[in-house]
Formats: C-alpha cells, sequence, structure tokens
C-alpha cells in the first residue's frame, strides 16, 4: 500500500480489493495470455506509436463531419472557452480524442460517472505534458441509442431510491423528460436547505425540467459538472456521423464479420483460463433498426432481413438502399459500438470499468478483420471517499485500509479475531489432529485396510467439530464485543453501502451536499489516470 499524507491519499492494488475479475488484475499485471486480446498498453511512452496509428488511418472528411455534427449538438448549450477551443482543435489533424462512455443515468446515476470523465480529462492533459505537439481532447459519450430504461431510470441519495417510473421505448436519448419535476420535488424535500442544497436543485431543474428529452438533459447536467476542463460531450445518434459508418454496417449485414471473429476470439480467450468470464456474446447480426420509439434486432431469415417484433421486412436489395438513404435508422449494438466510436472519432484511448475493458478485449480481432486500429484500453480510476470524521473512525477502531475492503462477515470475524484477549484461532489444534490422524492411516495401512473407512470418518467427526467449537467461540466472543462489533460494522455500510464499492451505487449528490463545489476539483486534483491502483481520498 502506498500513502500521499500531503494529499490524504493512500492507494491499495486493484487485486487486493477483491472487487476486481482475474482478468482485469491479469491485464493491469500485463500477462503475457492476455498481450492478443489488445493493441498496446496504457503508458504515456506508448501513446507514440497509437498516435502514429491514428494519423495514417483517419480521414480529413471524418474530421470535418465529426466537427459539423458537435457545434451543431452545442448550438443550444453555453459552453467554457475551453470546450469551445476543443472543438475548434478537432479540425486539426494533430488533435485526438480520450473518451469514455455511460448509459443517461438518471442524474449520473452512481459515483463512478464522474470518475469515468475525470480520468478523460486527466489523462488528456497528461498527454499534452508529454506530447506538447499534439491536442487531446476528453470526450463523454453519450450512450443515447441504449434502451435498457431499467438500468438508468433511478439514482441513489442517503440510502433511499429515486426512481422514475414510466413506460419506455427505443433510444433512451429520445426519451420526453416528462414526470421528472415528480422527482425533483421529492428530491428536493429530502435535500434539505443548505447553500450546495441549493446549487444541487438548481442543476437538476435546469437539466431535466429545461429540457425536453434525456439525451438534451444529460448534456447540459454533465457540461455544467465539466465545462471548466474543456470536456467535449457526444451524441452519436446523428445521421451524418452514421453515414460515415456505412461501409461497416453493409459488412455486418452481408457477412457477418463480427460474429464470425468475436466467436473465435470468446473461444480463445475461454481457454485460456476458466475464470476468463465472457462479457457479451454476439448475435449473427448485431444491429438494431432505430425509428420513433422502435429500436428492436434485424435478423436474417429466409432470405430477407427482418426487424424483430415488428413487421418490417427488407430484401437484401432493400436494405442496402435503405442503408445508403437512412443510416440513422441503423444502431450498433455493444458489439458494434466500439468499432463506430472508432471509426467517426481520431481516439487513441477508451476508459472503461473492469467490465467494458473486458468486452473490448473481445474485439481485438474483430478490429483487425475491418483494418481499423484498436485503441488503447485503461481502467478508470476507482475510488473510496472517506470523510475526516470516518478516517478517525478507523484510526481509533484500528482498522486498516486493506482490512476495510474485506466482506462484511470476513471483516468483523477478522476483527473479533484480532481484538480478542483469546485466541480464536483453532489452526493449530487442526494442523496437530490432522497429524495424529496420518499416524493412523498408517497404522491401518498395516494392520487393517478395512480400518481405513473407519480412521476417515473419525477425522472427518473430530475435524467438524474443532470447526464447530471455533465458531461457537467467535459468536461468543461477538457478543462480548457488541458494542465494538456494531461500531465496525457502521463504519463498514456507511463506505460499502450495500455490501458494495461506495462508487457503484451512491450518486455524486451525497458526497457534494457536504462539499460543495471543491468536489469536482479536489478529484482532479487528486486522482492520476495512470496510477493502476485502487484510491482512496480522505477529504
Amino acid at each position: 500500500m502506498i500513502i500521499n499524507r500531503n494529499m490524504h491519499q493512500e492507494y491499495i492494488p486493484f487485486k487486493n480489493t477483491g472487487y476486481f475479475s482475474s482478468l482485469i488484475c491479469d491485464y493491469l499485471d500485463q500477462k503475457s495470455n492476455l498481450k492478443q486480446f489488445y493493441n498496446r498498453f496504457s503508458s504515456l511512452e506508448d501513446f507514440k506509436a497509437q498516435i502514429n496509428e491514428k494519423k495514417l488511418s483517419y480521414k480529413k472528411e471524418s474530421r470535418t463531419v465529426l466537427v459539423s455534427s458537435l457545434k451543431k449538438q452545442y448550438e443550444n448549450i453555453e459552453t467554457s472557452e475551453l470546450t469551445n477551443n476543443n472543438l475548434e482543435f478537432l479540425k486539426s489533424d494533430n488533435t485526438y480524442t480520450i473518451t469514455t462512455g455511460h448509459q443517461l443515468n438518471l442524474f449520473t446515476g452512481p459515483l463512478y460517472f464522474l470518475y469515468k470523465i475525470i480520468s478523460a480529462i486527466n489523462l488528456s492533459n497528461a498527454l499534452k505534458a508529454k506530447y506538447p505537439e499534439n491536442n487531446f481532447v476528453p470526450v463523454y459519450w453519450m450512450a443515447t441509442e441504449d434502451h435498457d430504461f431499467d438500468e438508468i431510470n433511478y439514482f441513489n441519495f442517503k440510502g433511499k431510491k429515486f426512481q422514475w417510473n414510466r413506460e419506455a421505448g427505443g433510444a433512451v436519448g429520445e426519451l420526453s423528460t416528462e414526470g421528472l419535476d415528480a422527482i425533483f420535488k421529492m428530491f428536493s424535500q429530502d435535500l434539505g436547505v443548505s447553500k450546495n442544497a441549493a446549487a444541487l436543485k438548481d442543476i437538476f431543474e435546469k437539466a431535466y425540467l429545461n429540457h425536453n428529452n434525456l439525451a438534451d438533459a444529460t448534456r447540459f447536467l454533465a457540461n455544467e459538472l465539466f465545462k471548466d476542463y474543456g470536456l467535449v460531450i457526444m451524441d452519436a445518434n446523428d445521421k451524418a456521423l452514421k453515414h460515415l459508418f456505412i461501409p461497416y454496417v453493409k459488412e455486418e449485414l452481408l457477412n457477418q464479420t463480427s460474429f464470425k471473429t468475436v466467436s473465435v476470439t470468446n473461444s480463445k480467450l475461454s481457454n485460456i483460463s476458466e475464470h476468463y468470464k465472457i462479457q457479451v456474446n454476439p448475435r449473427e447480426i448485431n444491429l438494431f433498426y432505430l425509428k420513433d420509439n422502435l429500436r428492436e434486432r434485424i435478423v436474417f431469415e429466409d432470405d430477407d432481413y427482418k426487424v424483430l417484433n415488428t413487421n418490417i421486412i427488407f430484401s437484401k436489395f432493400e436494405i442496402q438502399k435503405m442503408i445508403l438513404e437512412y443510416p440513422e435508422r441503423f444502431s450498433p449494438n455493444v458489439i458494434m459500438r466500439p468499432l463506430y466510436q472508432e471509426v467517426i472519432l481520431p481516439n487513441l484511448c477508451y476508459i472503461g470499468g473492469g467490465g467494458e475493458l473486458a468486452y473490448w478485449m473481445q474485439l481485438k480481432d474483430y478490429f483487425d478483420e475491418v483494418a481499423i486500429p484498436f485503441p488503447i484500453l485503461l481502467l478508470r480510476n476507482s475510488v473510496l471517499i472517506k470523510s475526516e470524521v470516518q478516517s478517525k473512525k478507523l484510526q481509533k477502531l484500528n482498522i486498516s485500509t486493506e482490512n476495510i475492503f474485506l466482506k462484511r462477515n470476513a471483516f468483523i470475524n477478522k476483527r473479533v479475531r484480532e481484538i480478542s484477549n483469546i485466541d480464536i484461532d483453532f489452526s493449530t489444534q487442526v494442523n496437530h489432529l490432522k497429524k495424529q490422524f496420518e499416524d493412523l492411516y498408517k497404522l491401518a495401512e498395516q494392520t487393517d485396510k478395512s480400518f481405513l473407512g473407519a480412521v476417515k470418518a473419525q477425522e472427518v467427526k473430530q475435524l467438524k467439530g474443532l470447526v464447530n467449537l471455533e465458531k461457537r467461540l467467535l459468536k461468543a466472543q461477538k457478543r462480548k464485543l457488541s458494542d465494538e462489533v456494531e461500531r465496525m460494522t457502521e463504519i463498514k455500510n456507511e463506505l460499502f453501502p450495500n455490501g458494495s464499492l461506495q462508487e457503484r451505487n451512491t450518486n455524486f449528490s451525497e458526497l457534494y451536499l457536504e462539499y460543495g463545489n471543491r468536489l469536482i476539483p479536489k478529484l482532479i486534483e487528486s486522482l492520476e489516470p495512470l496510477e493502476s491502483k485502487f484510491t482512496i481520498i480522505t477529504i
């Protein structure tokens, strides 16, 4: 563990937290068996080759379309000088993007929404310092074409779930914000009347009650939080941008290239380790048909293209004509969305969580097949934020940073053993008993082998008895130390709500209510995008 005392920060390896997959931990350790699944590792030095590769592949015409589309999206939003500069920089062939993407979660959803964007901002700044002859623009890709409404229609605040209940269909970016005034009213009551509460109410109201759809509301919200850092917010559900993707949509429909290549990659990953979980499985066609309030899968059956759950059918000729005339009606799914991103952006790096990076690694062969440079993959910053009061509680209870990451029962049991004035660890007795039975096994071998079964049964019985005695003693000590156990449980639940990482549960408003407008500057100052360790910050 590394401690930065001046910044009140601590770092522990991701693998020591118990919350990250073996695939991601092996990637961070740069295990050789995973190198075939990515292009370059996320070090500052590796970006030089990535810049050169992207420079050769990204077309000037694509830049023109990109900048034009982005400027239209920003027409009705107040932008900072830094964001305006970045939009202008994107016209130049020495400008590249650092991209993160996220769903349109209500009021940003969990805290890691902030950490993704901060990672992109800080990496862009680090690259500018390393390669000053180039420009690097942080981009937040809004998942406006997503249709998983149940995943985005709520946020948590102080243990309470604020949920937007309504019928939803089609792409979530086009959803009307109607009904969010009721959420605003309930949320306002819980916020209170402080200065920071007033600021949060103002942000929510201007985002969701002054905009007609979820995409516009989310753009306003992200811009309000990060405009001072030059963030560019992108909605790729755009006809001009989709036009750039036409060749790859056609390839997908006619040849099912992604299905063929990703299926092979998935097999290779599974063969390397049974612990490497396959995040996504490709369909034969990885595109949706998008129109009005409809987003349904396209399938190929009986020599025709059909849109599931509808009566829409196209012949091969008709669908190719449709691609050229209405490219905006073809929406990439999770398999093809990364390719779409890399086709329309001069992108060098994608920043995501562990699950995202895992499915990106399934796509390397697909990118190679269609001759698009595969971006550098960077695990976003992960953070646990403690208050000074919580930090002092941990110190008083003598709880280490490593111990606080243990699962609840393991955490309590370990601490009870540590603070007890008696030894609750029966491992010495267990080992002694096993040694005695080893001698009995040898005796049985020399006399009557039919006696082995009886010896084994007795060993199992006595070992089980020792385990039960240890459990009873531990339970008794928990009762004896109930006050301390209660304090430990309380601080554990505060920092890991619902037994999960704080960043996966808590909404930024809970911290903003306490720290106000110094929250995001503090995070930007504190987080190192290439640290590759879990960060604990005391504010």
